[in-house]
């Protein structure tokens, strides 16, 4: 991704996950804006996008943060909103036996008091692989990375549910099912 794209995807993911209304835009309940609308919207607050370009960054984000309806009218994030005007209905879905989740070593002693909260976004997100969950830290700082025992949690009635870009998401991971497995 070059410098201009990188600014886009860092715009759609702040009005599609965060703030909508910092432009004038509206999202369903289930996370959708018009794509027409946004290129209005985005216009009038002096940012440039059209529909081949919106298309580019769905296509080119390597975290498959978005996605475009079939009919091709439509764009939401696919994940990680703040905003309480969205919440994406996923399908509750059995998880592998470990997750991980990447994070700074800065936050462990919170996490170790109060577990993994989703904060100000809807869930907790989680990574199917270590690799993954390392790039997630990298972007905080010196990186930490919990392993998370996510069948047995499931089995004693947390639920899970996975985002279309394979996030795994769930609202809490108390301290008891969760270890250090590595730190950078």
């Amino acid at each position: 991704m070059d410098q201009t794209d990188t600014k886009t995807s860092k715009f759609l993911s702040y009005v599609l996950r965060h703030q909508p209304e910092s432009i004038g835009l509206t999202l369903d309940s289930e996370g959708w804006a018009d794509i027409g609308t946004l290129i209005k919207c985005a216009s009038q607050h002096g940012k440039r996008l059209n529909h081949s370009l919106i298309e580019k960054i769905v296509e080119i984000n390597d975290k498959k943060r978005f996605a475009i309806s079939a009919d091709q009218k439509r764009i939401r994030a696919v994940q990680g909103h703040s905003t309480q005007k969205v919440d994406i209905c996923y399908q509750e879905k059995i998880p592998p036996a470990i997750l991980y989740h990447g994070t700074a070593t800065r936050f462990l002693d919170s996490i170790v008091k109060q577990g993994l909260v989703a904060g100000t976004r809807h869930y907790v997100h989680l990574s199917a692989d270590e690799s993954t969950a390392i790039k997630v830290g990298q972007r905080h700082g010196k990186v930490i990375i919990l392993k998370i025992e996510a069948r047995l949690m499931y089995e004693q009635g947390f639920k899970f549910h996975q985002a279309d870009n394979g996030v795994w998401l769930t609202k809490t991971v108390p301290v008891a099912y969760m270890s250090i497995i590595s730190r950078s």
